[in-house]
């Protein structure tokens, strides 16, 4: 059977090639003589509903990955549930801290057992937290009944634990205690995390109006600053805003910070030092196969955006898409999620994160980051279609894609392709007639890096894409070049778990085959030789939904 499979995906692969040799090449230029700016990296943001995933074995393992990226690059994780009442034990979509509990006279318990060892591990693995401040612990809760919910044998998930506080004083305290004890364990650390209110308090996972949020979010970083003056705190964290749905709560909570009575303080406003908020696609499964929805995705965005620019307060205030995603349940499997698993998953990051970028310089505003919202989830069968960047300790391609983003820095550079689509036509139609080939790059010292896609919508065999590379101004005559690759065949552990035969029991061999499979691929290391006037020409196949990363060294 494996031979089987290796035999027909060689003839496919055989055909999409001679397709492709019928095709015109792709001719990418760039211009590394004139750079438009710093780069900024905004790959460097993840985070999970289940908090005590993230110091499991195999959590703490991915943690460390993701903060050896790039070592000048500090990585941030978002967990939800730091504040609910539970044992600690995680599930899908769940997890909890029992940081309060009360006794009989009403009189508050705090425990930061749990939230010690999370903290602790993000320490250990060099990742900063980005704390979401919630949720409510089952004895604020002024409906505390049902409070741990069954998902997935029960869908509703929205339960005790999303209303505001029954009792704002006893929320305030909570805060300010746990606030002053991280402060104690972690000292000046705390004052590189960034703390957010709430999730998504504009749909049910907040059972209370806008009004109630904004004073929550008053009274919640009114705590954190009498502890940390200097805090880095924000939110809204809302979903979208999609320009359809034209919902005032985003706007509305910019207009509160911005000119509002303040709940805690009595005066007019609410510190405000990073606005986030949450753009999301819609894959649409048909007839076997996906059709992703990057264009709803990034209009979210681009709508969020806009919103911003309104207030010139606000415009240079750093943005986080502190959950910007394909669509909106990672802890969701199934065939329709089967993507996930692959290099369509990967390249549709590459194709955001770029884009993301680009609406930010277009509109004026100051992005900071944008969160992947996928981790790993514990004992679950291999590659069950969540949205994670491991499974069962096995990298999935995805995690190669912010590999080849960790490796741009210094200056962007001006990239140009002839089978480029427009940020305005993938804003009205998405990806789905021809694919876009595109790339960032950016030149650091000596080196040049170029992170290069073949991606479209839907998820389909095509022909890969014939490119012709060309990098003016790098003055040397000989030019180191290597080339690294995510697509179906390489760094890909999902295609090599298939040709194994989907083994949900893999022996150790085949774990740690799956394992070496999984890392970032190199496909050529080759030297160019050429004039000091002449550019840089190099020749690929990139297949449809692959990424390449390019660098040259002189």
């Amino acid at each position: 059977m494996v031979r089987l499979w290796k035999t027909t995906a060689a003839m496919l692969a055989g055909l999409s090639l001679c397709a492709a040799a019928q095709q015109p090449a792709v001719k990418i230029h760039i211009d590394a003589a004139h750079p438009m700016g710093d780069y900024k990296p905004v790959w460097n943001y993840f985070g999970a509903d289940e908090p005590n995933y993230s110091y499991a074995p195999n959590g703490a393992k991915l943690l460390r990955e993701l903060s050896a990226i790039d070592p000048a690059t500090p990585v941030y994780f978002r967990p939800h549930n730091l504040l609910t009442t539970g044992d600690g034990e995680g599930s899908l979509k769940w997890g909890s801290t029992n940081v309060y509990t009360e006794r009989p006279d009403g009189s508050p318990v705090y425990d930061w057992t749990i939230t010690d060892r999370l903290f602790d591990n993000l320490k250990a693995a060099h990742v900063r937290p980005m704390v979401e401040i919630g949720f409510m612990p089952e004895a604020l809760s002024p409906h505390p009944e049902p409070y741990r919910h069954g998902f997935p044998a029960k869908p509703d998930v929205y339960t005790g634990w999303s209303y505001p506080p029954k009792d704002y004083a006893k929320w305030r305290a909570l805060i300010v205690s746990w606030v002053e004890h991280l402060h104690a364990r972690y000292g000046a650390d705390v004052d590189t995390w960034e703390w957010e209110v709430w999730n998504e308090p504009d749909i049910q996972y907040f059972h209370g109006t806008p009004a109630e949020y904004f004073k929550l979010y008053d009274i919640t970083t009114g705590a954190v600053r009498q502890v940390l003056p200097h805090a880095i705190v924000g939110g809204p964290a809302a979903t979208g805003p999609y320009p359809s749905e034209k919902k005032p709560f985003f706007h509305d909570f910019l207009e509160h910070c911005a000119r509002g009575l303040n709940a805690d303080t009595g005066k007019t406003g609410a510190p405000l030092d990073f606005i986030s908020f949450h753009p999301k696609g819609s894959p649409q499964f048909k007839d076997g196969h996906v059709t992703m929805g990057l264009a709803r995705q990034l209009a979210a965005t681009d709508e969020g955006m806009r919103i911003v620019a309104e207030f010139p307060e606000y415009k240079q205030t750093p943005l986080i898409l502190s959950e910007s995603d394909p669509e909106g349940c990672a802890a969701c499997q199934g065939p329709r999620n089967g993507y996930r698993n692959g290099a369509l998953y990967g390249v549709s990051v590459a194709e955001m994160l770029a884009r993301s970028s680009e609406l930010a310089r277009r509109r004026g505003v100051n992005l900071l980051g944008a969160v992947t919202w996928a981790f790993e989830f514990e004992g679950q069968p291999w590659f069950a279609g969540f949205r994670d960047l491991a499974t069962n300790g096995v990298d999935k391609p995805v995690l190669n894609v912010f590999r080849m983003y960790g490796k741009l820095g210094g200056k962007l550079l001006p990239v140009t392709s002839t089978g480029a689509l427009t940020v305005d036509e993938i804003l009205q139609h998405g990806v789905t007639v021809a694919p876009d080939v595109n790339g960032i790059a950016t030149r650091q010292g000596n080196t040049v890096a170029a992170v290069l896609w073949n991606y479209h919508d839907e998820d389909v065999d095509a022909a890969p894409a014939r490119l012709e590379l060309e990098v003016d101004a790098i003055p040397a005559k000989q030019v180191q070049v290597t080339q690294y690759r995510m697509d179906h065949d390489h760094g890909n552990a999902y295609t090599e778990w298939l040709a194994m035969g989907s083994p949900q029991k893999p022996t150790v061999e085949q774990i740690a085959t799956l394992g070496k499979v999984g890392g970032l691929a190199t496909m050529e290391d080759i030297t160019v030789k050429k004039t000091a006037t002449e550019p840089v020409r190099l020749k690929t196949s990139l297949p449809r939904q692959g990424v390449a990363l390019y660098l040259l060294s002189w």
